[in-house]
């Protein structure tokens, strides 16, 4: 009875529809809902702080005009490049990226290269604003991960059902992770959650005023540390000479290169400024007029 009532459950498990809606017969996914979604709420945060730390009102916005579109770009490159094989053969898949398969490394990487040009050109320190943009960021990350939960990909091994259970998770969760036959490790969840409390804990050392360049950093090395272990749990990842993964060893680059950083900024004093120093050009200009006079 037990078996019975156990085959009963699966065959009542249906995975979400990707589908979230349609517009005039277009179907629009939940996988492109969610990241717009996370990088709406990444910029009402970074906004309200840049205002803060003052930048103009609409330099976020201008930015993220820019940088989602490449940001959406390199990580589609990135994934296609380290799966060649398979888009050599199937071209047309390459720019189905509603079906998953976008890179968060390759992301970061057009992302913060679209940022450094953007501050340049714009006159403000390209450091103040990846310190102002860290938590958004990572708010971004870790919202974004849901849309892997609706495409049921980035998962880890096979599970049992009792093992979710025991992780306390409900069941529309459990469910989803139902795939071909067998649960698996929500390793997206893992994820979302060291995301979200990496988020916490850059808003509180906002407060710390750190030297500048820190904050990104400190975003750096605690997203790289906690997604270097939470590769090695998954099914799908990306393979250096089919044996080293991919995302691990960009996150030891990325600590290793986030903590000599810190050290050289610190040594030759480029980071001598703080996050809460006021060093824009509206002041600037109010400084320079009360020198004169």
């Amino acid at each position: 009875m037990p078996e019975m009532s156990e085959k009963m459950l699966l065959s009542n498990v249906q995975p979400l529809n990707p589908v979230a809606f349609e517009i005039f017969g277009w179907p629009i996914y939940w996988y492109g809902v969610i990241i717009i979604l996370g990088a709406l709420l990444g910029y009402v945060l970074a906004n309200r702080e840049a205002i803060r730390r003052g930048l103009p009102k609409d330099f976020f916005a201008d930015l993220l005009i820019w940088a989602v579109p490449v940001a959406l770009v390199f990580a589609r490159m990135y994934y296609v490049i380290f799966n060649l094989d398979y888009y050599l053969e199937n071209p047309g898949q390459i720019i189905a990226i509603w079906e998953g398969g976008l890179a968060v490394h390759g992301g970061l990487v057009g992302g913060v290269l679209t940022g450094y040009v953007f501050a340049k050109i714009r006159g403000f320190s390209f450091w103040k604003v990846a310190d102002i943009a860290a938590p958004s960021i990572l708010l971004g990350q870790a919202i974004g991960r849901w849309g892997n939960f609706i495409n049921q990909e980035a998962h880890g091994g096979e599970v049992s059902r009792e093992f979710l259970e025991n992780l306390m998770l409900p069941d529309w969760i459990i469910n989803q992770m139902f795939i071909d036959g067998s649960y698996y490790h929500p390793t997206f969840l893992y994820e979302s959650i060291w995301s979200f409390i990496g988020v916490g804990i850059l808003l509180y050392l906002r407060r710390v005023n750190m030297r500048r360049g820190d904050l990104f950093l400190t975003y750096v090395i605690w997203y790289s540390f906690g997604r270097f272990f939470i590769e090695g749990l998954r099914t799908d990842s990306l393979m250096i000479f089919d044996f080293l993964r991919t995302a691990q060893v960009i996150s030891i680059v990325l600590i290793v290169g986030a903590v000599i950083t810190i050290i050289y900024r610190r040594k030759t004093g480029l980071s001598r400024i703080r996050y809460l120093s006021d060093d824009s050009p509206k002041k600037k200009n109010k400084n320079k007029k009360r020198g004169k006079k």
